[in-house]
């Protein structure tokens, strides 16, 4: 039956206002949805479906009305794309039948489908690329859809090829925003090591801050760093962060070639592990009862030379995608290149060390050796005229008790910067009252001492004997470069701390333009509050004098073996 003008009029203007309502929606799921339920209304069918193409060709996605979902899981399948919805994907033109079963290219349906005799499908194009199709079934109150229903749909078609072309745009620029938030974030992990890289040469430091900004950004609950030792073949792990810690240090230690840790350093490729409970390769039982399921395991390389392991550790089920890993494997470079640094560094200041002893050395052999030689020469002329001229004999042996007297004092210079006495069975506070002590008596200068409430005696020996050490090279510094009058030493504790604070009013130095060289004894002062878990702080103005203050813990940090 032919629609009469004013009908096909009101038609038209519906299916206008939906086209619009079509155009504003940009989720693909209910866009689909939408376009079926419109589809359905114009040419008055009992059920719709919409199916979408995907680049070759294939259905992607299908949506019906006019089912419940209940009556949806009855049947045995969705559709593949035979049949009926074939012929049509393979079409330009719309198909109408009036009896499905008829068509050639029917191939019947499905257990559980409901009865379906009436069918309009219109194929959704834009240009020459087919993008989807409109299926409709059972015409309500008639045998078969009618030409202007087939008029209709294809105007919706073209409405719905807009729609879904905006639809799959969206979809593809949301895509983008999220590659390029995640490569924002990515950027920000790699912006954060490369700063903690450059800024520091401390080896503890770097590791410490790159494990924890990989366990922050890749959201695991563990994380550890293997170092291969000298021997090239033993790995051991000397940093681990995250939960579990007990259970890690079960087994720290791998040979190159053993574990996760030990293949990696064989092949210098990262390795990831999805099921841990059946890999053969984790050799580590308790970390498995812990819960843990993953690991991502990375070289940490510098060129071709391997500094060691690093290890991420995930009780979560969802895999390592390969852009985290391949992140993680750069990381894991610029950390193996940042470890050599660090030793290289840390070379240097002991091949320093050996430099400025030997410097010492040969000042010592020129310096006072010749002295004390050349008042032994002077001595053994005052012995052949001891009798012939006594007075010439009384001058020598003045002279020379000069020469020795500053013989005296030149090595005790030395001795206050090459030699700094051990703190023996004495304790710190009485070693401290003894370094001024003989401060005073080199210098003549005075000395203000404040003590601690409690004599310390329950503080460790590695503990004492760096506040003992610091403050023999503060009192030494003032004396031969700083030229102090008063210097100010004070001890107090907290229930944490031993803190110890030396201020002089000597010449001063500018910090900026001053290297904390070894000749300086500054390295020397920071490298021992350091390696006890302590910190120390130098302040100093240009004639305004010079303030060093150091902490130490008061109880000794365990060492992971």
């Amino acid at each position: 039956m032919l629609l009469t003008r004013e009908q096909l009029q009101e038609r038209l203007f519906a299916l206008h206002r939906a086209s619009l309502e079509l155009v504003k929606d940009v989720s693909l799921e209910t866009l689909l949805e939408r376009i079926a339920s419109v589809a359905c209304e114009q040419a008055g069918a009992r059920y719709a479906a919409l199916g979408v193409l995907d680049d070759q060709g294939k259905l992607k996605n299908f949506i019906s009305v006019g089912m419940s979902d209940k009556e949806i899981k009855k049947i045995a399948h969705p559709p593949v794309g035979r049949g009926l919805l074939g012929a049509l994907m393979d079409t330009e033109k719309p198909i109408r039948v009036s009896l499905i079963k008829d068509h050639p290219s029917s191939v019947g349906f499905p257990a559980h489908h409901p009865r379906m005799e009436s069918f309009l499908g219109v194929p959704i194009r834009s240009g020459d690329k087919q993008l989807g199709q409109i299926y409709l079934t059972e015409k309500k109150g008639a045998t078969e859809f009618t030409a202007d229903d087939e008029m209709i749909i294809q105007m919706l078609a073209a409405y719905a090829a807009t729609a879904l072309t905006n639809a799959r745009l969206y979809e593809q620029m949301r895509e983008r925003d999220l590659a390029l938030t995640r490569r924002n974030v990515d950027m920000a992990l790699l912006n954060g090591i490369a700063s903690t890289l450059t800024s520091s040469l401390e080896l503890d430091e770097i590791l410490n801050k790159t494990l924890g900004l990989v366990v922050n950004y890749m959201k695991v609950e563990a994380g550890e760093i293997f170092l291969l030792e000298e021997d090239k073949t033993t790995l051991r792990m000397v940093l681990h962060r995250g939960q579990a810690a007990e259970a890690f240090w079960t087994q720290n230690v791998f040979h190159v070639g053993e574990g996760y840790p030990g293949i990696v350093a064989k092949t210098r490729e990262p390795m990831v592990g999805m099921n841990l409970t059946n890999d053969t390769n984790f050799l580590r039982d308790a970390v498995v009862r812990a819960g843990f399921q993953q690991i991502a395991c990375v070289p940490l390389l510098s060129g071709e030379n391997l500094m060691g392991v690093m290890n991420v550790i995930t009780r979560a089920t969802d895999p390592f995608d390969e852009r985290s890993v391949q992140l993680l494997a750069a990381v894991g470079a610029w950390a193996g290149l940042a470890i050599e640094n660090a030793r290289l560094h840390s070379n240097a200041r002991r091949l320093a060390v050996l430099e400025e002893r030997n410097r010492i050395g040969m000042d010592l052999h020129d310096g006072i050796i010749q002295s004390i030689y050349g008042v032994g020469l002077v001595l053994e002329g005052a012995k052949l005229t001891l009798n012939e001229d006594p007075q010439s004999a009384k001058e020598q042996i003045h002279h020379s008790i000069d020469g020795l007297n500053q013989a005296i004092r030149d090595i005790r210079a030395y001795i206050l910067d090459l030699r700094p006495r051990q703190l023996g069975n004495e304790g710190l506070l009485s070693g401290i009252k003894r370094l001024i002590a003989e401060y005073r008596a080199h210098t003549f200068s005075e000395v203000n001492f404040t003590e601690p409430d409690s004599d310390l005696k329950d503080l460790p020996q590695t503990q004492s004997l760096t506040l003992f050490h610091i403050c023999q090279e503060a009192l030494a510094n003032a004396a031969k470069h700083a030229k102090a009058k008063i210097v100010q030493v004070a001890l107090w504790t907290t229930n944490e701390r031993v803190l110890l604070e030396i201020t002089d009013d000597g010449k001063g130095f500018d910090l900026d333009k001053m290297q904390t060289s070894i000749g300086h004894g500054l390295a020397n002062m920071q490298t021992r509050a350091h390696a006890v878990g302590g910190d120390i702080d130098i302040s100093s103005t240009i004639e305004g004098g010079t303030t060093i203050l150091v902490w130490v813990p008061r109880n000794v940090k365990p060492v992971n073996q």
